[in-house]
């Protein structure tokens, strides 16, 4: 069974910068979809950034555009989310997810359901 491990998390000022990691341990995406999410409190989870675990593929909302980017080191077993330029409205719980359907490359689907896998979730939080 596939597991997904988040860290990197945190509390961070307005302007700065964080790392989220993911770690896969427990199975192989080798083709397969696979980002971060955020919830807000009462709301419903939405896609942050994905990728496409066979080749260089990326997503990203229009909220993270410039300012997110979704990395991956394969030799790891990693997904990386770098957020600069961190807002008030970047504060939530963010979540690494993977889709377990085996697809040959993106785009990749952008609603939470489409994902199997998730991690337990991480709090970032952006003060002024």
């Amino acid at each position: 069974q596939v597991q997904l491990v988040e860290s990197g998390g945190g509390l961070v000022q307005v302007g700065g910068s964080l790392i989220l990691s993911c770690d896969v341990s427990g199975g192989t995406l080798s083709r397969n979809c696979m980002g971060w999410f955020r919830q807000y409190p009462g709301k419903e989870r939405e896609v942050v950034a994905l990728t496409h675990t066979g080749g260089n593929h990326t997503q990203y909302v229009e909220a993270g555009k410039g300012r997110f980017r979704i990395r991956q080191d394969k030799a790891q077993n990693t997904v990386y989310l770098r957020m600069d330029n961190l807002e008030e409205e970047d504060t939530a719980i963010y979540y690494c997810a993977a889709d377990r359907r085996v697809i040959p490359r993106g785009p990749c689907y952008l609603g939470a359901r489409q994902y199997n896998y998730w991690g337990q979730g991480i709090q970032v939080t952006v003060s002024s």
